[in-house]
């Protein structure tokens, strides 16, 4: 039996009564007088023992976090003083549950709704006499609130938050998922501390809520003043990551009932049409894009991308993370898988599809069967690059055309043909509202209706790339 799955660990039977006995990390070594812990718990009763142990156990993983926190930002030649206020705060919880209480804060105990268990806390604490009947002070403190909350910073919580909070939120994040929403995470917090200062959590009042809420309406209005303004999008992103740092830290602390100061303020979006980048026409894809020479002397990942984008609808952070398997050229019905996975999110479940591989997306990927790994993990890197190059090839049709319109044309091309709104759903990852039977039908099927909208090419129009590569043009 594990010790995790173990409904004894910690606990150690001596002469019919219960102690808590725990090994120190071994990096934690030096902070401690001896390689144990051991505390009595004073109750032979095994219950009672176990909640008790539980308390202890507790205190001790948060102290050791406080402590392994530490030891990091001091490597990276930082400082980090918390030690005596987390020790004391961590020992305190420990003494209050040793006696049967979860720790609580004073001014929680002052709520005249708590009057009965401020009693019940002060009857245990009489109970709790020195061998000459005088009160202990530490368990005082403990039992009735009296230890204050470690003064830990904004700064320093986001740095709790990203390194022990969070990463079960993050398990399935690629890395670069995860510099992005580090990058983001940081840039919330720099803007807090710009407007606001770095204030301990604790510190942090409605007032300066307001403050930090009043500088981004400011900042949404700015255009008022002739200067630019941040969206409203950007200022209910970064707004509502300090709201959700200061409800996670305190919640990580069980401080789950402390009101949060950032409550019921928010930023919404102008009602409206919402901002749609435009889908690329027709006769725009068939007499600019899909011509012959149009991509000579660009990369090959470029053109072959490209390809598979006009005639599947992918977005290009699906087409650029395909592996070998999730190109199936040898099934019946040639198609792409776009999978679940474990090292990288995907925007939404529905997202997870197989579509078939028709037209000039079926030739780029026979010439792409193991997918594009330059662009692994590198949307931006990829976007960045189409963009410049149609940029400067004449290949956008407005200024306003990106990578995504390929999508858009594509949608919109389903919807013209009359293909079935549910097929349509499935092919593109989006959600829809009508009860979901079956699983939308064959791939043959699927290919005959995409094969309603897929575009002519010239029959020349991978002849360049075949030269370069020494391959027959089939």
């Amino acid at each position: 039996m594990s010790k995790q799955s173990d409904p004894d660990r910690y606990l150690l039977l001596r002469n019919g009564w219960y102690h808590y006995q725990r090994a120190v990390p071994r990096k934690l070594a030096p902070f401690y007088d001896a390689p144990l812990i051991r505390v009595s718990l004073g109750t032979r009763a095994l219950p009672e023992a176990r909640e008790q142990r539980d308390g202890l156990a507790r205190a001790d993983d948060e102290y050791w976090h406080a402590l392994k926190q530490k030891m990091r930002l001091e490597a990276a030649g930082q400082d980090m003083d918390i030690e005596p206020a987390a020790r004391r705060y961590e020992l305190a919880k420990a003494r209050a549950m040793a006696v049967g209480f979860k720790y609580r804060p004073l001014h929680e105990l002052a709520d005249p709704a708590m009057i009965e268990e401020l009693v019940r806390r002060s009857l245990a604490i009489g109970n709790q006499t020195t061998a000459d009947g005088r009160v202990i002070p530490a368990l005082t403190d403990a039992v009735l609130g009296g230890v204050d909350t470690p003064k830990l910073t904004v700064s320093g919580a986001m740095r709790l938050y990203q390194d022990e909070i969070a990463p079960t939120d993050n398990r399935r994040k690629s890395r670069a998922q995860l510099r992005l929403w580090k990058a983001t995470k940081d840039r919330s917090l720099n803007y807090f501390v710009e407007v606001v200062g770095d204030l301990a959590m604790t510190d942090i009042t409605r007032d300066h809520a307001q403050q930090y809420f009043g500088w981004w309406s400011d900042q949404i209005s700015r255009e008022k003043m002739g200067a630019k303004a941040k969206s409203p999008k950007t200022a209910a992103r970064h707004f509502g990551d300090i709201r959700d740092l200061y409800q996670r830290y305190f919640k990580y602390l069980g401080e789950e009932d402390r009101a949060n100061p950032f409550r019921n303020l928010n930023f919404k979006t102008a009602r409206g049409k919402k901002k749609k980048r435009p889908a690329f026409s027709d006769d725009w894809v068939r007499n600019h894009i899909l011509k012959t020479g149009a991509f000579d002397g660009i990369s090959d990942d470029l053109f072959l991308i490209t390809c598979i984008l006009i005639e599947t609808g992918c977005r290009p952070g699906e087409v650029i993370n395909l592996r070998p398997e999730d190109i199936r050229l040898t099934a019946n019905v040639p198609h792409l898988v776009i999978p679940f996975r474990e090292d990288r999110e995907i925007k939404a479940a529905e997202s997870e599809r197989e579509i078939p591989l028709v037209g000039v997306a079926l030739e780029a990927a026979r010439r792409a069967p193991k997918g594009f790994p330059h662009y692994h993990d590198k949307t931006n890197s990829f976007s960045a690059a189409l963009s410049a190059t149609f940029k400067r090839r004449g290949l956008f049709e407005t200024p306003n055309h990106v990578a995504y319109s390929f999508r858009h044309a594509f949608e919109n091309r389903m919807k013209e043909a009359g293909i079935d709104y549910e097929l349509r759903c499935l092919l593109m990852g989006h959600d829809h509202d009508r009860p979901k039977y079956g699983d939308g039908g064959s791939m043959a099927y699927r290919q005959s209706e995409i094969l309603k909208i897929a575009h002519p090419f010239p029959d020349d129009f991978f002849a360049a790339f075949d030269a370069k590569h020494g391959r027959a043009t089939a």
